[in-house]
């Protein structure tokens, strides 16, 4: 059993906090997954977040109303997405696959940038929490 526990130690400080964010895991030991329902894309229970680590039991709640701050993270991600969509317009059109001018096709940046938003929603709410909580729980 010892063998068991000092391997998952080494797994989990192999994996960064970079990593277990991205993959919506525990904080403190890298491992327990933040929510309850572990996929993004099942509309039920899309936010309910697991009171405390499955794997080390350190809590995820420290006081009441906690994740708000992680709207400020979910704005950024949000924004980020948005000039990454018009970042790829820009590269389209300049490999001549796509016809785009940010004051001549506006209509093309609004519909591929909330069809990205729409798409990517669930795991952008999921990784604000995620990223909020890394900040804050050690």
């Amino acid at each position: 059993m010892e063998k068991n526990n000092a391997a998952d130690v080494n797994s989990a400080k192999s994996m960064g906090a970079l990593k277990s964010s991205v993959l919506l895991r525990c904080p403190h030991c890298h491992q327990g997954s933040l929510f309850v329902n572990p996929q993004a894309y099942t509309w039920t229970k899309i936010g309910e977040m697991n009171n405390e680590c499955p794997h080390c039991h350190i809590s995820f709640h420290n006081e009441v109303g906690f994740y708000f701050g992680a709207a400020y993270v979910s704005y950024a991600l949000t924004v980020a997405l948005w000039v990454s969509v018009l970042v790829a317009l820009i590269v389209f059109d300049a490999l001549g696959w796509i016809e785009f001018g940010f004051l001549t096709h506006p209509l093309k940046l609004l519909t591929v940038g909330c069809i990205a938003t729409a798409v990517l929603f669930p795991y952008i709410f999921r990784l604000s929490r995620s990223i909020w909580a890394h900040f804050f729980i050690k």
